[in-house]
C-alpha cells in the first residue's frame, strides 16, 4: 500500500487527483481524478501499484460536478 500511496501522492501533486481517501466501510476507498479521457483514467488505474498487486479492484464512473461547497464554488 505504501507504493499505492506514493503513486497517488504523485498524481495529486500533478493535479490529476482531486480528492481521495480510505472508505470506512471495509472497501479500499475512492479517488476522484481529473483527466481528459476514459483512456487516461484507465491508464492511471492500470499503473496503480495496488491494482497491479491485486490488492485493489477498480471501477470507472464518469462524473460531472453539480454541487460543490466552498468559497467561489457552485
Amino acid at each position: 500500500m505504501q507504493k499505492h500511496l506514493s503513486y497517488a501522492d504523485r498524481l495529486f501533486q500533478e493535479g490529476k487527483i482531486i480528492l481521495g481517501g480510505a472508505a470506512l466501510d471495509g472497501a479500499i476507498g475512492i479517488i476522484v481524478i481529473r483527466v481528459e479521457s476514459a483512456e487516461e483514467a484507465w491508464s492511471i488505474y492500470e499503473h496503480d501499484p495496488a491494482v497491479i498487486a491485486g490488492i485493489a479492484d477498480t471501477e470507472l464512473h464518469p462524473f460531472r460536478v453539480g454541487l460543490l461547497a466552498g468559497p467561489g464554488a457552485r
